[in-house]
């Protein structure tokens, strides 16, 4: 087809120089697309020199701890992809031997992988002819042919599935998915896309009917949570404080400072007079600041964290056992790991 020559032709003179794609290694291709589910390719580049660094085989992520994994991926979000990127490798290293599944439906098998993942790896590394749709897919398709079912329903999500199926180009399945999501990143952009000079725009719909910007459409997303934190930040006489692994959450085995969720804004009398406090310091002197006179807004994608880091400062006692000076080895959230490169702890 028409629209696939011309993508690939594009592709082909105007794709970035990204690691991952000097190789079909299913590992690297695996570990830098887990990585850019949702990630900037910009951001995700050092993470992904720094993955393949430490871990440079699947063995050697299997073997680390997940507290070595989620250090490394500190500051990229969305830690379930790390957890399920080493729950993954040690059933590949345990179950299959080391062997990579080689077939799109072997691949779903993976824990964290979903239909677009392991289309990208199937068609990228095993010459599967099997279509990728991302966002950067769903906006291409969207405005070339004029297709205004919104991307994030049930029906939209089938629809586009099986139109990037069809105009899939069978012989080179890999190269033909890396095009249509190139195009989407560097050309067809969801602001100011490039339409003057686009290989496609003598025969693009949205932009024949002056839409451009009213495609794709989606969904109204959920309502925000609003979430309301005060870490108390310990520092005891002999410089020791309590950072503890979280149980759940999006934040789960990450370490945290002691945590007391309120329902709303809270001052200093409130929170000495909660039970997590009382507990805490019980019979112990304590002196209580904030460290910063603004709450901090901690945006994710479905809640807003209203952050208050609440300075102590107490006597020593067998509770505080993490030396200050060790802080710095636990993986710990972003909002966290910002909190810290500010404290002088020292």
């Amino acid at each position: 087809m028409i629209f696939a020559k011309q993508l690939i032709y594009w592709y082909l003179y105007n794709k970035r120089n990204l690691p991952w794609r000097d190789t079909n290694n299913p590992y690297a291709v695996w570990l830098s697309e887990i990585i850019l589910q949702q990630t900037r390719v910009d951001q995700g580049i050092s993470y992904y020199f720094q993955f393949i660094k430490k871990f440079p085989t699947v063995f050697d992520l299997a073997a680390a701890s997940e507290e070595q994994v989620l250090k490394l991926w500190q500051g990229l979000g969305y830690y379930s992809r790390a957890r399920n990127l080493h729950f993954s490798a040690k059933y590949i290293v345990n179950e299959l031997n080391g062997n990579f599944p080689s077939t799109f439906k072997e691949l779903l098998k993976l824990k964290g992988v979903g239909d677009y993942t392991a289309s990208a790896i199937a068609s990228i590394c095993f010459n599967e002819a099997t279509a990728v749709v991302d966002g950067n897919v769903y906006r291409v398709l969207a405005r070339y042919f004029g297709i205004d079912t919104a991307i994030n329903s049930s029906a939209g999500i089938k629809i586009f599935k099986q139109l990037a199926q069809q105009l899939i180009d069978e012989k080179n399945p890999g190269t033909h998915n890396q095009a249509l999501m190139e195009f989407g990143a560097l050309m067809c952009k969801p602001s100011n896309p490039d339409c003057g000079s686009c290989p496609l725009n003598s025969s693009c719909f949205a932009l024949s009917k002056n839409c451009v910007k009213d495609l794709p459409v989606k969904e109204k997303k959920a309502k925000i949570k609003i979430r309301h934190f005060n870490y108390l930040v310990i520092h005891s006489s002999d410089h020791k404080t309590i950072i503890a692994k979280r149980e759940t959450g999006i934040w789960q085995n990450l370490y945290e400072f002691p945590l007391i969720e309120s329902d709303d804004v809270i001052d200093i009398e409130a929170l000495m007079e909660h039970s997590i406090f009382k507990e805490l310091f019980y019979g112990l002197s304590v002196k209580v600041k904030l460290f910063d006179k603004e709450v901090l807004v901690h945006k994710l994608t479905h809640q807003h964290i209203h952050t208050k880091f609440w300075m102590v400062t107490t006597t020593a006692s067998g509770h505080f056992s993490i030396p200050w000076k060790t802080i710095k080895k636990y993986p710990v959230s972003a909002l966290i790991d910002n909190f810290l490169n500010r404290y002088k702890y020292d």
